[in-house]
């Protein structure tokens, strides 16, 4: 695993437990910077996890998926695009990395956290973190039932994330 900072870490709340995790900034910068920013200003505050793939991930920080949110689950995102920081990060349990569309410059605001082994990711999608504390977490949110038809993605009862706060470490 790369070297991570330890100065900043971001305590993930859900209605399924807590997940913290701390970054790659030296990897990945401007992904970083771009999610503490949106959870210190608790854009993610009110979101759900729209889309669940036991053994693969949980996706989430689309806007539509909030209480009153317009738009289709997975399509919103904070009004612009941040530029792709493909990486040597091996997609595997417990990494955080930006969710995109075919344009690999699509990034905004959605994530995933990968619920397992995923390197077929590797260098086409940002990593940017990783969890340190609250697989637990994460395994009861992959663990939910799913609609069936499609590829079987969506929630029947999606988590919410009740809050993300930055934890500034010495």
């Amino acid at each position: 695993m790369p070297k991570t900072t330890a100065n900043v870490t971001v305590k993930i709340e859900t209605e399924a437990g807590d997940m913290t995790a701390e970054f790659f900034t030296d990897l990945a910068p401007g992904h970083v910077e771009n999610f503490v920013k949106l959870a210190r200003e608790g854009f993610y505050d009110g979101t759900r996890f729209h889309r669940v793939i036991p053994g693969f991930m949980i996706q989430g920080g689309c806007p539509n998926t909030k209480d009153g949110g317009s738009g289709p689950p997975g399509t919103g995102g904070p009004g612009y695009q941040i530029d792709a920081e493909f990486n040597d990060v091996h997609h595997e349990r417990g990494v955080l990395s930006m969710a995109r569309s075919q344009d690999p410059n699509s990034a905004g605001s959605q994530f995933f956290v990968c619920h397992g082994e995923a390197g077929f990711l590797d260098n086409q999608y940002t990593a940017f973190g990783r969890l340190t504390e609250g697989l637990e977490a994460l395994d009861a949110i992959a663990g939910g039932a799913c609609t069936p038809g499609g590829e079987g993605s969506a929630p029947v009862e999606p988590v919410q994330v009740v809050r993300m706060t930055v934890v500034e470490n010495d």
